[in-house]
């Protein structure tokens, strides 16, 4: 997959989420690292339990990944603490000089809060996908975040956390596409 149709992709797609009349955006996030920006949309149509969403990273050395997430969502406790639970499936695309390809990971993600400290929670999230949905030169995906939030005001948190997207190729070794600590911010409407 060459840039153009990643970037094509998310063209489409993009404004398609934002400018919806049925759906209005939940948070909008950017997170950073010493080799990448990773920015992220999320939504959920109106009285919907459904999650919708989009993001783009750059990675140094011009590397463009793209994702699409669609999840079920809903609220559970796990050792008593109230924890959000999303599971479904992400659509990954990645383009670089040398390689390109994607895949549709299946997994979710949780996010635990913890009452006794208002506003810490700690969240992560687990795709992954094998090769039979897996294209281009990817042979499986397999992607990976854990972070740490803190609410600083009721409409914002921000995170420190870590970030692991991998892919087997299909005649060579496996390639690390992105890995590192991030910190960020989300914004939530």
């Amino acid at each position: 997959m060459k840039a153009s149709k990643l970037l094509l992709a998310a063209s489409i797609v993009t404004p398609l989420i934002a400018g919806s009349t049925v759906a209005h955006a939940n948070d909008v996030s950017l997170r950073i690292s010493d080799d990448s920006v990773h920015t992220q949309v999320n939504i959920s149509p109106n009285s919907s339990t459904i999650d919708f969403g989009a993001g783009y990273m750059y990675h140094e050395g011009s590397r463009h990944i793209i994702n699409i997430d669609m999840h079920a969502k809903g609220q559970t406790a796990i050792g008593n603490l109230p924890t959000t639970v999303g599971v479904g499936v992400q659509a990954t695309g990645f383009d670089d000089k040398q390689i390109d390809g994607g895949a549709l990971g299946l997994g979710g993600f949780a996010r635990l809060n913890l009452p006794s400290v208002p506003g810490l929670s700690f969240e992560g999230a687990l795709h992954y996908a094998p090769s039979i949905l897996s294209f281009g030169d990817a042979d499986d995906l397999t992607r990976f975040k854990a972070q740490v939030n803190y609410r600083v005001i009721q409409n914002a948190d921000v995170f420190l956390g870590y970030h692991f997207l991998n892919t087997d190729l299909e005649h060579s070794n496996d390639v690390t596409l992105d890995e590192g600590i991030f910190a960020g911010m989300k914004l939530l409407f």
